[in-house]
């Protein structure tokens, strides 16, 4: 008997990979729009979660942008309850439409507070993201575009945060997807927002098909490639510098101990800092560091550094302190 069609095999596998860790008997959500990439992620799971000893259920979120958004969610809905996935829950979200940082960000701020509630409502341990190579790729792309350090180009992690798991981000490109569903007699839904160029991944997807048309098709293998290397890179570093500010202490920071660290660590060792004193990742932007770390490299007596979320940095000689940023 011939086995299943290869791309219906690549997106089995690469969620059996995913649940390697789940505890035994565990529900597994999937996180289903109806698109060719989350349909196809939910028929891998309700395929090799059973067999792996695990429960399968779904999540589906309706944005409300769009008018036959409803009818989307709750088609997608039906595919997964068609292939036996339990619970099935559809969720409406309010996204915010004066968001600052855009729509797209508003959309993924809505629909990552539904699957947080879900995985709690539900008790579940894992929620599945149809995130692919293609998603990945882009990505990287795109925080090449904005200047962005290391560890914004590891892209998005394949596990994690938390129990979020990406099965397809690293082995599954969408053209696998679309192959997938068609072998399986699924019908996917296409969103109109991928081919609106307002929004910026739309762009960058279409310029990665141009670098592509001209460079060859291995430009998304290499994004990805990039990705992985950039995050074990980030990684290392980020643990060697969790070592570094624990050894520091607490406010004040005598400067040489600041000065003997390598320019990687101690970027990275201001931030940990500075969320030890009460600031979030959001408020340490890279601007912030680079005058943080003025104050060690660059002194010239210049004056405190005042960090978004209350906090004020200042030298004194040869010592650096942090302390709540004086009421004006």
């Amino acid at each position: 008997m011939p086995g299943p069609h290869p791309a219906v095999a690549a997106t089995r596998l690469a969620v059996r990979r995913a649940v390697a860790d789940a505890p035994a008997g565990s529900l597994v959500l999937v996180a289903c729009s109806g698109g060719a990439d989350s349909l196809s992620l939910a028929a891998a799971a309700a395929f090799e979660l059973p067999k792996q000893g695990l429960r399968a259920g779904v999540v589906v979120v309706d944005h409300g942008l769009q008018a036959d958004s409803a009818q989307v969610a709750r088609s997608a809905a039906d595919h997964c309850h068609a292939l036996g996935l339990d619970p099935v829950e559809v969720i409406r979200v309010e996204v915010a439409t004066a968001d600052g940082d855009g729509p797209e960000a508003a959309a993924r701020a809505a629909r990552h507070a539904a699957f947080r509630a879900a995985l709690l409502r539900h008790d579940a341990t894992r929620l599945l993201l149809g995130h692919t190579r293609d998603d990945q790729a882009e990505t990287v792309l795109l925080r090449l575009a904005r200047g962005s350090g290391t560890r914004a180009l590891a892209g998005m992690a394949a596990d994690g945060p938390g129990p979020l798991r990406r099965p397809f981000l690293l082995s599954v490109g969408r053209a696998q997807t679309r192959a997938a569903c068609a072998a399986l007699d699924l019908p996917w839904w296409d969103d109109p927002h991928n081919e609106d160029p307002r929004f910026t991944r739309v762009r960058a997807r279409r310029a990665l098909q141009l670098l592509q048309d001209d460079l060859g098709p291995g430009l998304t293998d290499n994004l990805v490639r990039t990705a992985i290397l950039a995050r074990q890179d980030a990684d290392h570093l980020d643990a060697l510098a969790a070592v570094e500010a624990q050894g520091l202490g607490e406010s004040p920071w005598h400067v040489k101990d600041l000065e003997s660290l390598s320019d990687a660590l101690r970027t990275r060792v201001w931030r940990l800092l500075m969320a030890r004193a009460g600031a979030t990742a959001a408020d340490v932007a890279a601007v912030h560091v680079e005058s943080l770390d003025e104050l060690v490299t660059r002194w010239r007596g210049q004056g405190a550094v005042d960090i978004p979320g209350g906090l004020r940095v200042a030298r004194r000689e040869r010592l650096i302190e942090v302390a709540p940023r004086p009421v004006e």
